[in-house]
Protein backbone atom coordinates (compact mmCIF):
# COMPACT_ATOMS: atom_id res chain seq x y z
CA UNK A 1 0.00 0.00 0.00
CA UNK A 2 1.25 3.52 -0.36
CA UNK A 3 0.37 4.48 3.05
CA UNK A 4 1.24 2.66 6.43
CA UNK A 5 -2.54 4.06 7.50
CA UNK A 6 -4.21 1.34 5.51
CA UNK A 7 -2.39 -1.68 6.12
CA UNK A 8 -4.97 -2.52 9.09
CA UNK A 9 -8.81 -1.24 9.09
CA UNK A 10 -10.94 -0.89 12.19
CA UNK A 11 -14.29 -2.22 12.01
CA UNK A 12 -15.67 1.22 11.24
CA UNK A 13 -13.18 1.55 8.37
CA UNK A 14 -13.98 -1.30 6.92
CA UNK A 15 -17.42 -0.87 6.74
CA UNK A 16 -16.59 2.73 5.64
CA UNK A 17 -14.79 1.45 2.57
CA UNK A 18 -17.21 -1.15 1.85
CA UNK A 19 -19.94 1.18 1.59
CA UNK A 20 -18.29 3.74 0.28
CA UNK A 21 -17.56 1.49 -2.87
CA UNK A 22 -21.22 0.74 -3.58
CA UNK A 23 -22.50 3.10 -6.40
CA UNK A 24 -24.79 5.82 -5.55
CA UNK A 25 -24.04 5.99 -2.17
CA UNK A 26 -22.66 8.92 -0.65
CA UNK A 27 -21.65 11.51 2.42
CA UNK A 28 -25.35 11.67 3.33
CA UNK A 29 -26.18 8.29 2.84
CA UNK A 30 -23.43 6.89 4.82
CA UNK A 31 -24.23 9.90 7.80
CA UNK A 32 -27.77 8.27 7.51
CA UNK A 33 -26.35 4.79 7.90
CA UNK A 34 -24.09 5.59 10.48
CA UNK A 35 -27.44 6.97 12.58
CA UNK A 36 -29.50 3.68 12.13
CA UNK A 37 -26.53 1.61 13.40
CA UNK A 38 -26.54 3.89 16.84
CA UNK A 39 -23.69 6.12 15.86
CA UNK A 40 -20.93 3.39 14.74
CA UNK A 41 -20.70 1.71 10.89
CA UNK A 42 -18.82 -1.20 13.14
CA UNK A 43 -21.82 -3.63 13.88
CA UNK A 44 -22.61 -3.38 9.88
CA UNK A 45 -19.59 -5.16 9.53
CA UNK A 46 -20.66 -8.56 11.53
CA UNK A 47 -23.77 -8.81 10.18
CA UNK A 48 -24.89 -10.36 7.17
CA UNK A 49 -26.04 -7.44 4.70
CA UNK A 50 -29.80 -9.15 4.70
CA UNK A 51 -30.14 -8.96 8.14
CA UNK A 52 -30.46 -5.07 7.65
CA UNK A 53 -30.88 -3.95 4.40
CA UNK A 54 -34.62 -4.22 4.27
CA UNK A 55 -34.79 -1.35 7.13
CA UNK A 56 -31.49 0.47 5.99
CA UNK A 57 -32.50 4.29 5.11
CA UNK A 58 -31.04 3.63 1.39
CA UNK A 59 -32.78 4.70 -1.92
CA UNK A 60 -34.09 1.73 -3.85
CA UNK A 61 -31.45 1.13 -6.51
CA UNK A 62 -28.77 1.54 -3.31
CA UNK A 63 -30.74 -0.96 -1.51
CA UNK A 64 -30.60 -3.51 -4.50
CA UNK A 65 -26.82 -3.17 -5.35
CA UNK A 66 -26.16 -3.57 -1.10
CA UNK A 67 -28.47 -6.99 -1.73
CA UNK A 68 -25.93 -8.53 -3.94
CA UNK A 69 -23.36 -7.95 -0.86
CA UNK A 70 -23.04 -10.85 1.58
CA UNK A 71 -20.70 -9.29 4.15
CA UNK A 72 -19.12 -5.43 4.50
CA UNK A 73 -15.89 -7.17 5.60
CA UNK A 74 -15.10 -9.54 2.19
CA UNK A 75 -16.48 -6.15 0.09
CA UNK A 76 -13.10 -4.09 1.90
CA UNK A 77 -11.09 -7.09 1.04
CA UNK A 78 -11.69 -6.85 -2.00
CA UNK A 79 -11.15 -2.95 -2.54
CA UNK A 80 -8.22 -3.04 -0.64
CA UNK A 81 -6.61 -5.96 -2.79
CA UNK A 82 -7.84 -3.39 -6.07
CA UNK A 83 -5.60 -0.33 -4.02
CA UNK A 84 -3.08 -2.48 -3.56
CA UNK A 85 -2.34 -3.63 -7.39
CA UNK A 86 -2.96 -0.16 -8.55
CA UNK A 87 -0.70 1.40 -5.70
CA UNK A 88 -2.78 3.28 -4.24
CA UNK A 89 -3.13 4.68 -0.10
CA UNK A 90 -6.73 5.47 1.30
CA UNK A 91 -6.92 8.26 3.65
CA UNK A 92 -9.68 8.55 6.02
CA UNK A 93 -11.01 11.45 7.61
CA UNK A 94 -8.58 12.84 10.59
CA UNK A 95 -5.39 11.00 8.97
CA UNK A 96 -2.43 13.00 7.67
CA UNK A 97 -2.87 12.09 3.96
CA UNK A 98 -6.62 13.24 4.29
CA UNK A 99 -6.21 17.55 3.33
CA UNK A 100 -7.47 18.99 6.69
CA UNK A 101 -9.08 21.82 5.00
CA UNK A 102 -11.50 19.10 2.67
CA UNK A 103 -12.28 17.27 6.38
CA UNK A 104 -14.11 20.30 7.09
CA UNK A 105 -16.37 20.96 3.92
CA UNK A 106 -20.38 19.65 4.59
CA UNK A 107 -19.91 17.13 1.92
CA UNK A 108 -16.47 16.18 1.99
CA UNK A 109 -16.00 11.77 1.41
CA UNK A 110 -15.48 9.89 4.25
CA UNK A 111 -12.40 8.80 2.73
CA UNK A 112 -10.22 9.46 -0.62
CA UNK A 113 -7.91 7.78 -3.02
CA UNK A 114 -4.57 8.65 -3.39
CA UNK A 115 -0.78 8.20 -5.45
CA UNK A 116 2.15 9.55 -4.12
CA UNK A 117 3.69 11.10 -0.39
CA UNK A 118 1.43 13.03 1.90
CA UNK A 119 3.52 16.48 2.35
CA UNK A 120 3.89 19.37 4.89
CA UNK A 121 0.86 21.73 6.13
CA UNK A 122 0.93 24.68 3.77
CA UNK A 123 -1.64 27.10 2.52
CA UNK A 124 -2.91 25.79 -0.99
CA UNK A 125 -4.41 27.65 -3.92
CA UNK A 126 -6.79 25.90 -6.30
CA UNK A 127 -5.29 26.95 -9.65
CA UNK A 128 -8.29 26.15 -12.09
CA UNK A 129 -8.81 27.19 -15.93
CA UNK A 130 -10.30 25.48 -19.63
CA UNK A 131 -8.11 23.27 -21.90
CA UNK A 132 -7.94 25.71 -24.40
CA UNK A 133 -7.34 29.33 -22.98
CA UNK A 134 -6.45 31.96 -25.45
CA UNK A 135 -3.17 31.51 -27.36
CA UNK A 136 -0.05 32.36 -25.40
CA UNK A 137 -1.89 31.80 -22.06
CA UNK A 138 -0.55 28.41 -20.49
CA UNK A 139 3.46 29.79 -20.25
CA UNK A 140 2.28 32.81 -18.31
CA UNK A 141 0.12 30.15 -15.98
CA UNK A 142 3.12 27.82 -15.78
CA UNK A 143 5.10 31.13 -14.40
CA UNK A 144 2.01 32.01 -12.36
CA UNK A 145 2.25 28.75 -11.20
CA UNK A 146 5.72 28.82 -10.16
CA UNK A 147 5.98 31.71 -8.35
CA UNK A 148 3.30 30.31 -5.76
CA UNK A 149 5.13 27.50 -5.14
CA UNK A 150 8.21 29.40 -4.20
CA UNK A 151 6.23 31.04 -2.20
CA UNK A 152 5.64 27.89 -0.35
CA UNK A 153 2.17 27.92 -1.59
CA UNK A 154 0.83 24.38 -2.15
CA UNK A 155 -1.16 24.14 -5.90
CA UNK A 156 -4.73 22.23 -6.44
CA UNK A 157 -5.80 21.60 -9.52
CA UNK A 158 -7.49 18.69 -12.24
CA UNK A 159 -5.26 17.46 -14.02
CA UNK A 160 -6.79 18.21 -17.25
CA UNK A 161 -4.74 18.90 -20.56
CA UNK A 162 -4.39 23.04 -20.59
CA UNK A 163 -4.17 25.64 -17.65
CA UNK A 164 -4.85 22.47 -14.74
CA UNK A 165 -0.97 20.57 -16.23
CA UNK A 166 0.24 23.76 -17.09
CA UNK A 167 -0.31 24.61 -13.13
CA UNK A 168 1.22 21.57 -12.54
CA UNK A 169 4.08 21.74 -14.00
CA UNK A 170 5.10 25.23 -12.89
CA UNK A 171 5.07 23.80 -9.03
CA UNK A 172 7.13 21.02 -10.48
CA UNK A 173 9.24 23.05 -12.10
CA UNK A 174 11.07 23.73 -8.42
CA UNK A 175 9.44 20.53 -6.72
CA UNK A 176 6.74 22.54 -4.95
CA UNK A 177 3.91 20.63 -3.39
CA UNK A 178 0.83 19.90 -6.01
CA UNK A 179 -1.73 18.29 -6.29
CA UNK A 180 -4.23 16.99 -9.10
CA UNK A 181 -8.27 15.84 -7.59
CA UNK A 182 -9.45 13.63 -10.45
CA UNK A 183 -12.97 13.02 -12.05
CA UNK A 184 -11.96 8.93 -12.14
CA UNK A 185 -10.75 6.46 -10.39
CA UNK A 186 -6.83 6.21 -9.89
CA UNK A 187 -6.66 3.22 -11.89
CA UNK A 188 -8.78 4.42 -14.75
CA UNK A 189 -6.83 7.58 -15.92
CA UNK A 190 -6.88 8.79 -19.49
CA UNK A 191 -3.60 9.04 -21.73
CA UNK A 192 -2.53 12.57 -20.60
CA UNK A 193 -3.38 12.07 -17.11
CA UNK A 194 -1.27 8.68 -17.29
CA UNK A 195 1.75 10.49 -18.62
CA UNK A 196 1.17 13.08 -15.78
CA UNK A 197 1.41 10.56 -12.91
CA UNK A 198 4.91 9.54 -13.05
CA UNK A 199 6.11 13.30 -12.76
CA UNK A 200 3.99 13.99 -10.42
CA UNK A 201 5.07 10.78 -8.05
CA UNK A 202 9.05 11.55 -8.79
CA UNK A 203 8.40 15.03 -7.83
CA UNK A 204 6.30 14.92 -4.52
CA UNK A 205 3.00 15.49 -5.95
CA UNK A 206 -0.11 13.57 -5.41
CA UNK A 207 -3.12 12.54 -7.07
CA UNK A 208 -6.66 11.84 -5.09
CA UNK A 209 -10.01 10.80 -6.12
CA UNK A 210 -13.19 10.18 -4.04
CA UNK A 211 -13.83 7.46 -6.50
CA UNK A 212 -13.09 3.99 -5.34
CA UNK A 213 -11.17 1.55 -8.00
CA UNK A 214 -12.63 1.31 -11.84
CA UNK A 215 -14.72 3.80 -12.01
CA UNK A 216 -14.20 5.95 -15.43
CA UNK A 217 -15.14 9.60 -15.52
CA UNK A 218 -18.45 10.76 -17.02
CA UNK A 219 -20.02 14.01 -16.75
CA UNK A 220 -21.49 13.40 -13.08
CA UNK A 221 -18.02 12.86 -11.65
CA UNK A 222 -16.21 16.05 -13.05
CA UNK A 223 -18.56 18.85 -10.84
CA UNK A 224 -18.35 16.53 -7.83
CA UNK A 225 -14.70 16.39 -8.20
CA UNK A 226 -14.26 20.13 -8.49
CA UNK A 227 -16.04 20.70 -4.55
CA UNK A 228 -12.82 18.48 -3.31
CA UNK A 229 -10.72 21.08 -5.44
CA UNK A 230 -11.91 24.42 -3.54
CA UNK A 231 -12.52 22.41 -0.24
CA UNK A 232 -8.94 21.28 -0.35
CA UNK A 233 -7.52 24.88 -0.65
CA UNK A 234 -7.56 28.10 1.33
CA UNK A 235 -8.63 29.89 -1.80
CA UNK A 236 -9.48 29.20 -5.46
CA UNK A 237 -7.98 31.15 -9.04
CA UNK A 238 -9.78 30.98 -11.99
CA UNK A 239 -7.06 31.50 -14.41
CA UNK A 240 -9.43 31.05 -17.77
CA UNK A 241 -12.62 30.39 -18.15
CA UNK A 242 -15.35 30.90 -21.15
CA UNK A 243 -19.23 30.84 -19.88
CA UNK A 244 -19.21 26.99 -20.11
CA UNK A 245 -16.21 26.26 -18.17
CA UNK A 246 -15.93 23.49 -15.84
CA UNK A 247 -13.56 25.80 -13.74
CA UNK A 248 -17.17 27.79 -12.90
CA UNK A 249 -17.88 25.06 -11.01
CA UNK A 250 -14.84 24.95 -9.02
CA UNK A 251 -15.45 28.86 -8.37
CA UNK A 252 -19.12 28.15 -7.60
CA UNK A 253 -18.32 25.23 -5.32
CA UNK A 254 -15.62 27.84 -3.55
CA UNK A 255 -17.79 30.65 -2.69
CA UNK A 256 -20.72 28.51 -1.21
CA UNK A 257 -17.62 26.58 1.11
CA UNK A 258 -16.63 30.06 1.92
CA UNK A 259 -13.46 29.89 0.22
CA UNK A 260 -11.91 33.28 -1.04
CA UNK A 261 -12.49 33.35 -4.91
CA UNK A 262 -10.02 35.04 -6.99
CA UNK A 263 -10.20 35.43 -10.97
CA UNK A 264 -7.89 36.75 -13.47
CA UNK A 265 -9.38 39.27 -16.08
CA UNK A 266 -9.12 39.17 -19.87
CA UNK A 267 -9.48 40.79 -23.30
CA UNK A 268 -13.49 40.90 -23.35
CA UNK A 269 -13.16 39.68 -27.13
CA UNK A 270 -11.84 36.37 -25.62
CA UNK A 271 -14.42 33.90 -25.48
CA UNK A 272 -11.70 31.82 -23.36
CA UNK A 273 -11.71 34.88 -20.82
CA UNK A 274 -15.40 35.47 -20.52
CA UNK A 275 -16.12 33.39 -17.58
CA UNK A 276 -13.24 35.08 -15.50
CA UNK A 277 -14.21 38.32 -16.63
CA UNK A 278 -18.25 37.69 -15.70
CA UNK A 279 -16.85 36.85 -12.07
CA UNK A 280 -15.49 40.01 -11.61
CA UNK A 281 -18.34 41.70 -13.36
CA UNK A 282 -20.71 39.92 -11.24
CA UNK A 283 -18.67 40.97 -7.63
CA UNK A 284 -18.05 36.84 -7.20
CA UNK A 285 -14.63 37.13 -7.80
CA UNK A 286 -11.61 39.64 -6.48
CA UNK A 287 -10.16 40.50 -9.41
CA UNK A 288 -5.87 38.92 -9.57
CA UNK A 289 -3.47 40.39 -11.85
CA UNK A 290 -0.32 39.46 -10.12
CA UNK A 291 0.89 36.80 -7.64
CA UNK A 292 1.17 39.73 -4.81
CA UNK A 293 -2.68 39.99 -4.93
CA UNK A 294 -2.61 36.18 -4.09
CA UNK A 295 -0.58 36.54 -1.35
CA UNK A 296 -2.39 39.18 -0.05
CA UNK A 297 -5.61 37.22 0.44
CA UNK A 298 -3.73 33.62 1.84
CA UNK A 299 -1.47 35.87 4.29
CA UNK A 300 1.65 34.52 2.65
CA UNK A 301 5.03 36.35 3.00
CA UNK A 302 6.89 35.35 0.12
CA UNK A 303 10.08 35.76 2.24
CA UNK A 304 9.26 33.89 4.81
CA UNK A 305 8.62 30.79 2.69
CA UNK A 306 7.67 27.28 3.11
CA UNK A 307 10.83 25.51 2.25
CA UNK A 308 10.47 23.36 -0.48
CA UNK A 309 10.92 19.62 -0.73
CA UNK A 310 14.45 18.53 0.06
CA UNK A 311 14.86 21.48 2.29
CA UNK A 312 12.79 20.34 5.26
CA UNK A 313 12.43 17.03 6.89
CA UNK A 314 9.09 14.88 6.80
CA UNK A 315 6.60 15.61 9.09
CA UNK A 316 7.54 12.16 10.88
CA UNK A 317 10.93 13.75 11.50
CA UNK A 318 9.49 16.41 13.77
CA UNK A 319 9.70 16.22 18.04
CA UNK A 320 6.72 14.84 19.04
CA UNK A 321 7.14 18.21 21.14
CA UNK A 322 7.27 20.17 17.86
CA UNK A 323 3.85 17.84 16.48
CA UNK A 324 2.15 18.17 19.87
CA UNK A 325 2.57 21.86 19.67
CA UNK A 326 1.91 22.21 15.74
CA UNK A 327 -1.74 20.54 16.86
CA UNK A 328 -2.11 23.58 19.20
CA UNK A 329 -2.00 26.29 17.15
CA UNK A 330 -4.55 27.92 14.41
CA UNK A 331 -4.60 30.68 12.06
CA UNK A 332 -5.39 32.78 14.32
CA UNK A 333 -2.17 34.22 15.91
CA UNK A 334 -1.96 33.19 19.75
CA UNK A 335 0.38 34.52 22.45
CA UNK A 336 3.19 32.29 24.03
CA UNK A 337 1.66 32.50 27.53
CA UNK A 338 -1.64 31.27 25.53
CA UNK A 339 0.19 28.31 24.28
CA UNK A 340 1.82 27.36 27.20
CA UNK A 341 -1.37 27.18 29.34
CA UNK A 342 -3.13 24.84 27.24
CA UNK A 343 0.88 22.77 26.59
CA UNK A 344 2.27 19.90 29.28
CA UNK A 345 5.53 21.58 27.95
CA UNK A 346 7.53 23.83 29.77
CA UNK A 347 8.75 27.11 28.98
CA UNK A 348 12.00 26.08 28.01
CA UNK A 349 10.75 23.19 25.55
CA UNK A 350 7.58 25.23 24.18
CA UNK A 351 10.44 27.56 22.98
CA UNK A 352 11.94 24.62 21.52
CA UNK A 353 9.52 23.21 19.73
CA UNK A 354 8.02 26.56 18.42
CA UNK A 355 11.43 27.33 16.96
CA UNK A 356 11.42 23.95 15.66
CA UNK A 357 8.33 24.94 14.16
CA UNK A 358 9.52 28.09 12.57
CA UNK A 359 12.28 26.29 11.10
CA UNK A 360 10.38 24.18 8.95
CA UNK A 361 8.17 26.72 8.00
CA UNK A 362 4.98 24.93 9.55
CA UNK A 363 4.65 28.25 12.24
CA UNK A 364 5.05 32.06 11.67
CA UNK A 365 6.08 34.20 14.14
CA UNK A 366 4.55 37.69 14.68
CA UNK A 367 6.10 40.84 16.41
CA UNK A 368 4.77 40.36 20.09
CA UNK A 369 5.37 36.76 20.72
CA UNK A 370 2.48 35.92 18.59
CA UNK A 371 2.59 32.42 16.64
CA UNK A 372 0.09 31.24 13.81
CA UNK A 373 0.31 27.90 11.87
CA UNK A 374 0.61 28.33 8.31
Amino acid sequence: MADAETDSLTAEQQACLALWAVPGLGPRTLAALRAFADGSLSPLVATPVRDWVSQAPVSPQVRRRLATVDRLGPLADRVLSACRASGMGVAFKGQRAYPARLAEVLDAPPLLFYRGVPGLPRRRLAMVGSRHPDQGFLPLARRFARRMAEAGVGVVSGAAAGVDQACHWGALDVRGETWAFLGSALDALDTAQARLLPHFLDKGGMFFSELPPGVRASTTTFPRRNRLISGASDAVLVMRAGTKSGSLYTAEAGRAQGRPVLAMPGDVRQEAASGCNTLLRDGHAVACLSPEDVWRVLKVDPLAAVPLPGAVGSWEALSAEAKGTFAMLDRVPRGFDEVLIGSTLSPAALVGALVELELTGLVVQHPGRLYERI
